[in-house]
């Protein structure tokens, strides 16, 4: 990419989620350190509080922000979240990562809806926001790859409480580069509207309206089955079952993040010749396969290969969750216009966040209190609602797509002959 303003944000990005992604391996050895057997229970727990807070907290705080600039919204954002990372190495009771995890994921509904809406106005070109699209996966990705290593690297010579600090660096770094950057100017203040109940439901109504976004909403349940099996129960798997050393969690989250890697650098490609569509529903198809085999996997006796079917099943989880997370910011792009699009990323972070508050809870809860396969079970069972729902929701042709949105912006409802043209 030769824009410099999107080559900064993307670096902010990168720094920011190699932190994120050590802290996301800190926080599941922690979580062990307290509570041993059921640190499954407690990673369950706090990542459904984040969840709490990306659904409760995104939309509403989006709707009072919306009319300042984006600039000082992100830095404020990342200087909390730094804060509150600061405070990880200190914890010495469960209920005290609850607590700082409800803020650093308050502040982090603030700053990834401004963020991703951000990108769409910077990057004007479909084939150059596709490319970021794809680029914008691979730095997630870095979180469940490039982390991993790293900290499997640092825990050989550091305690996990230390990895906390790079964590504070990666959020300090992403205010900086913020700072440095000239941003795009948002669109007119009298553009959007007035009432604060409109604006935090504005996107969820737009999600409402628009067929494919519905289907997205089935696609992000999916999502959410085997995330929340990866980043809740591997640890129990690893160390519990299998009997691992530390650096081992890292290799398996390493796993889960080069099959979405790999998928990520061919989707543009992918998109080009075979469509939204038709790369979204086979990762639909092929993410309740692959829970199908961890569920078997899990309720067998563990041997030698175990270890080594769960890091191939990992892989293809991760594959599966790149068709689907890539090109979705895509449909959200069509379906909102300048005025709306903050609102309708902002309803995509919040909604596709909501399914997690069902998945982690089945991973972590029922884990604990009814074993690993029948938790793997239960989200094999979940993706295949999902993906039941994305299939029959999902029309085949582009126009049954068309909904209006102006009325919307206006804040009156659609008229029932507008809907029927939409329909058609």
């Amino acid at each position: 990419m030769r824009d410099v303003t999107y080559r900064r944000l993307f670096a902010a990005q990168i720094v920011a989620l190699l932190g994120t992604g050590l802290l996301t391996v800190a926080l599941g050895l922690l979580a062990f350190d307290l509570a041993g057997k059921d640190a499954g229970a407690v990673m369950g727990t706090a990542l459904t509080i984040k969840m709490f807070a990306y659904v409760g907290f995104a939309p509403v705080i989006n709707a009072l922000v919306a009319r300042l600039p984006k600039k000082p919204v992100l830095i404020g954002a990342d200087l909390i979240r730094a804060g509150m990372a600061l405070c990880l190495p200190f914890i010495t009771e469960t209920w005290q990562i609850y607590v700082v995890i409800f803020l650093l994921q308050s502040a982090s509904a603030t700053f990834t809806p401004a963020f991703q809406s951000l990108i769409p106005a910077v990057l004007r070109n479909e084939k150059d926001y596709t490319r970021a699209l794809s680029l914008s996966r691979l730095a997630y990705d870095m979180e469940a790859l490039v982390s991993p290593a790293i900290a499997a690297l640092l825990l050989g010579v550091l305690s996990y409480n230390k990895l906390f600090l790079g964590t504070v660096g990666g959020f300090l770094f992403s205010a900086f580069m913020v700072i440095i950057t000239t941003l795009p100017a948002g669109p007119a203040q009298a553009a959007a509207p007035s009432s604060l109940w409109h604006r935090t439901t504005l996107g969820a109504r737009i999600f409402w309206r628009n067929r494919r976004l519905r289907s997205l909403l089935a696609l992000n349940l999916v999502v959410s089955a085997p995330t929340a099996l990866v980043l809740v129960n591997t640890v129990v798997v690893v160390r519990e079952v299998l009997h691992r050393p530390d650096t081992d969690l890292a290799l398996a989250l390493a796993c889960f993040g080069v099959g979405s890697m790999i998928v990520a650098v061919g989707a543009p490609r992918l998109l080009d010749r075979l469509g939204d569509r038709t790369v979204m529903l086979t990762g639909a198809a092929l993410i309740p396969a692959a829970l199908a085999g961890a569920t078997a996997l899990l309720f067998l006796p563990a041997g030698d290969a175990t270890w080594w079917w769960l890091l191939g099943l990992w892989f293809l989880l991760g594959a599966g969750n790149s068709t689907i997370l890539t090109p979705s910011s895509r449909l959200l792009r069509e379906a909102s216009t300048e005025e709306t699009r903050p609102y309708v990323f902002t309803a995509q972070f919040s909604l596709s966040h909501a399914c997690y508050i069902i998945s982690y809870p089945l991973a972590g809860i029922a884990g604990a209190a009814a074993g690993l396969g029948t938790a793997a079970l239960a989200l094999t069972v979940l993706a295949m609602i999902g993906a039941a729902g994305a299939f029959l929701s999902w029309p085949r042709h582009t126009a049954a797509t068309t909904d209006t949105v102006e009325s919307l912006e206006q804040g009156d409802e659609q008229p029932a002959g507008d809907r029927g043209r939409a329909r058609r």
